[in-house]
């Protein structure tokens, strides 16, 4: 009995102790990111009530930019928290600008809260000791990802997550083409540079490091590589010099025939869109599936457009949001977090004409109403491109964008 009494005396002493450490402002957080329970959820959602919310994303998409002040209106309605969009053109930017905090010694109340992030980004916040967590696992949502089917929601570019970051949406690389000017998109790589020399001027890739046309490169590299089982770990320069020669080969005879012969690339995915639908262009590289779905009914481009993949694969990947480790609004992050992961906000991002997004969760285990979001969704909106290749370790992007400013760059 004497026993018992010491144990709930004890766990009474560490809850007082937590309830003191949230009252003294301290950022809630997981232990050992072990689901939140009910009580400690509602705490951290209380604590998360009027913090200001700093959420740096990419800001180059009209329609995710209009997706992400969703989100904040329903933050604000739901949970008291003032979410800003930090519009970035890199997100690297944000990187640096909290490592500049953590050499400077600003460990807390950072100008970032929140960060769209994945890959080689992602690996360089881990490596420095930039994150807050771990965290995601903890979340509510989390419980309904797909983590079995959709492995990349715990394995960021080879990188394990190990709950750093919260899996936020699924892309696969793909062509988006108009089917009036390419009857039958190609199959490969080698043979879209046979179509490309046969049609000078038709195609481009934007300007690397926009990480569309990164991602190219990327794909070139599996491709005319193999798959090389050494792209799954960090390089040597021998091992990056002999895995990446069949690319730079590759390259060299398809800028040539590339938008501009290869002289000027366009600067962002946008601006690529613009120039296929002036006509310029009759093809188009992309990583959102349904991005040619959502584009008609955007009107921003014509009927004809249509979705390709490639014969042996296209990479695919999940996307996230992570948090610095020096945020003073870590609680806000993780309520909004949670609410990005959620079926609601899911099945909205995934219709085509609110953004086209892939959904992060297993929509099978999904019931009621939220099978139902899922289920009134337009058929376009489960495009199925063929086999998803992983991602190279982020190392091999590092040096690939590298050595692609040097011998390609103005």
């Amino acid at each position: 009995m004497r026993a018992l009494t010491r144990g709930l005396a004890a766990a009474l002493r560490l809850s007082l102790a937590a309830t003191a450490f949230i009252l003294a402002g301290a950022p809630v957080q997981a232990q050992s990111n072990q689901p939140y329970s009910a009580a400690q959820w509602q705490a951290l959602v209380d604590s998360a009530r009027g913090q200001s919310l700093s959420f740096n994303a990419w800001g180059g998409d009209e329609r995710i930019n209009a997706y992400i002040a969703w989100v904040g209106e329903r933050l604000a309605e739901d949970y008291g928290i003032t979410l800003r969009h930090v519009k970035l053109s890199d997100t690297a930017t944000a990187v640096s600008t909290v490592l500049a905090e953590k050499t400077a010694g600003k460990d807390q109340g950072g100008a970032i809260d929140m960060i769209w992030i994945n890959g080689e980004n992602f690996a360089a916040m881990k490596r420095n000791g930039l994150l807050f967590g771990p965290f995601s696992e903890a979340l509510p949502a989390y419980a309904k990802v797909d983590t079995a089917g959709k492995p990349t929601t715990r394995l960021d570019f080879t990188v394990p997550v190990d709950g750093m970051e919260a899996p936020w949406g699924m892309a696969q690389f793909n062509f988006i083409y108009d089917s009036e000017q390419i009857a039958v998109f190609p199959k490969t790589l080698m043979a879209l540079k046979d179509w490309a020399k046969a049609n000078p001027g038709r195609f481009s890739y934007p300007l690397p490091p926009d990480f569309l046309g990164s991602t190219f490169l990327k794909q070139a590299l599996i491709e005319l590589s193999g798959n090389d089982p050494s792209l799954k770990s960090e390089p040597g320069d021998a091992e990056f010099a002999r895995v990446s020669a069949p690319l730079w080969a590759y390259l060299e005879d398809l800028h040539p025939a590339l938008w501009r012969k290869g002289q000027s690339f366009p600067a962002s995915g946008p601006a690529m869109r613009q120039l296929l639908d002036d006509g310029e262009l009759a093809a188009m590289v992309s990583f959102t599936p349904t991005e040619a779905a959502a584009l008609i009914i955007a009107e921003q481009l014509p009927q004809s457009v249509r979705a390709a993949g490639l014969e042996g694969g296209t990479i695919a990947n999940t996307h996230f949001v992570a948090i610095p480790y020096n945020s003073g609004s870590s609680e806000a992050a993780q309520v909004a977090a949670n609410f990005l992961m959620s079926p609601e906000a899911q099945a909205r991002k995934q219709d085509p004409a609110v953004w086209g997004d892939a959904t992060v969760l297993d929509v099978t285990a999904l019931t009621g109403a939220d099978a139902a979001a899922f289920a009134a969704l337009p058929s376009s909106a489960q495009l199925d491109l063929g086999p998803a290749v992983g991602e190279p370790h982020p190392a091999w992007m590092e040096r690939v964008e590298s050595e692609w400013q040097a011998r390609f760059g103005s």
